[in-house]
């Protein structure tokens, strides 16, 4: 079951329906087909997650893009062989062509030490965290809301399962002991006379399995509409997180499920705070075309691949 609150063209999706009866479960499982077929971008409302995490997430958030620029390069994540920590303004470019994003980001993965198997086998973006001195919640806060994310993503799969008509535990595998990547950012006001192309984050699409967006007060995030040849506003809905599907799976799906370019347009006049939370699942998960997903005399777009190659590939091309 889901609704079009006015002034959004994204649907939301009720997820406390996956706990419900077998005809409520049919409802969701329909709506989050129609989404995931026409945009891939949908709204998740009766999520679950207190309230009083997601204000602590947001404190914590701002009070790290406070610190001193000199406390956050020392955290920088040119630093870390795990792609974790401080990422200053400007540091990323999301469009190529365009100028470089106006915003500055953190990265968290799962806390893995030295003496960790994934961590001495050198696999892909496995190890520690860098934590900001001088923040005495950040590292517990953040934890926190690491875990219920990956707990959140898992049940956002499991619906995902139903919508393309496949038993509610089909990717029980894949998440088990998950890939993700906790992301917070900053975009400070688009500038009055911004460069041409100059904004928040440039187009692009993710590269992993779904991705959790929470979202402060301000508008800014647009998604592309393709069937009209435009961009939409995915304006901040409270009490909801903005969902979005990831490269891996339109690969999975066989192009079935789209994974949707979209940007930010900071244009609010305020600071401005998300946090997305990327979701991959398992790095050795085998990831090949459903049979769901495979009409007959259809050919597969894609070889079979697994979580941690694809993301590999996926960094290739971004950042060669």
């Amino acid at each position: 079951m889901s609704t079009h609150p006015p002034g959004t063209a994204l649907p939301v999706i009720d997820l406390s329906l996956l706990a419900g009866t077998d005809q409520e479960r049919d409802h969701l499982a329909s709506a989050l087909n129609d989404a995931c077929l026409h945009t891939g971008f949908f709204y998740v409302s009766n999520h679950g997650i207190a309230d009083e995490l997601i204000a602590a997430v947001f404190r914590e958030s701002r009070a790290l893009f406070d610190l001193p620029t000199e406390q956050k390069e020392a955290i920088h994540k040119a630093r870390s062989r795990a792609n974790r920590g401080y990422e200053p303004l400007r540091g990323q470019t999301l469009e190529p062509g365009s100028p470089p994003d106006l915003k500055e980001g953190f990265y968290i993965g799962e806390e893995l030490d030295e003496s960790d198997p994934r961590v001495q086998a050198g696999r892909f973006n496995q190890g520690p965290n860098q934590w900001p001195e001088g923040l005495p919640a950040f590292q517990e806060t953040m934890t926190k809301y690491f875990e219920t994310m990956n707990d959140l993503s898992a049940r956002i799969m499991e619906a995902l399962a139903l919508a393309i008509g496949l038993p509610r535990n089909y990717f029980d595998a894949f998440c088990h002991n998950p890939m993700s990547t906790l992301r917070l950012l900053h975009y400070p006001p688009q500038p009055p006379s911004p460069a041409p192309g100059e904004k928040g984050c440039g187009a692009h699409t993710d590269f992993g399995g779904v991705t959790i967006l929470l979202l402060d007060d301000h508008p800014g995030l647009q998604v592309w509409d393709a069937a009209n040849n435009r961009w939409i506003n995915a304006s901040p809905i409270p009490g909801t997180f903005v969902v979005n599907l990831g490269d891996m799976i339109a690969r999975w799906t066989n192009d079935r499920y789209r994974s949707t370019l979209h940007r930010v347009v900071n244009t609010s006049g305020a600071e401005r705070y998300s946090v997305p939370f990327f979701y991959s699942g398992n790095p050795d998960h085998e990831v090949t075309c459903l049979p769901a997903c495979l009409a007959e005399g259809d050919q597969t777009h894609y070889p079979p691949t697994t979580v941690e190659a694809h993301l590999m590939e996926m960094y290739r091309r971004t950042y060669a």
